[in-house]
């Protein structure tokens, strides 16, 4: 089955007339922010929710997520679709969204700071104090292709269990 995509006018249209909106990204990245009205289903808990009848539009952040995984989005229902562009097309269309920035920053953007801070303080160090500091760079480094070859980040799963990422849920 194949999955259609639709224009940001389009599916607020839509959703004006009862279709269902569905944000696939992690519920930290909905918690941060979110088109009124969508539901929250990250990628991950698809499978096992049980999700509206009617028309469905898929979103995410920029539409990538969504048709990298349309296969699985098109077994969802029977009138399925993708939103083009995820919420940044429909922000650029100027339609709203809810931000709320009292929430955390997404967890993969926490690690790109994260990560590129450390690289950056090994570099400096090693050039300025002791050659050896590029070892913590060369660590970093380490640990980010591991995440990359196997889709376990450590340094992620770290910093969910910080005390600023615990109260981020569902809204």
């Amino acid at each position: 089955m194949t999955i259609g995509s639709m224009a940001p006018r389009d599916a607020a249209a839509a959703m004006a007339r009862g279709a269902t909106l569905i944000d696939i990204r992690d519920a930290d990245e909905h918690a941060r922010e979110r088109i009124p009205g969508a539901l929250s289903v990250p990628l991950a808990r698809l499978a096992t929710e049980t999700l509206p009848s009617g028309t469905l539009i898929f979103h995410c952040r920029s539409g990538m997520r969504t048709q990298a995984n349309a296969a699985t989005l098109a077994l969802a229902g029977v009138d399925c679709h993708l939103l083009a562009g995820g919420i940044d097309a429909w922000r650029a269309a100027g339609l709203p969204t809810r931000i709320d920035r009292h929430q955390p920053l997404e967890i993969m953007r926490q690690v790109q700071l994260i990560a590129g801070g450390l690289v950056l303080l090994g570099a400096v160090l090693a050039l300025a104090v002791w050659p050896w500091f590029v070892v913590l760079s060369a660590i970093v480094g380490a640990g980010l292709m591991m995440a990359g070859a196997t889709g376990w980040c450590g340094m992620a799963r770290l910093l969910r269990h910080m005390p600023w990422n615990r109260r981020t849920g569902t809204v």
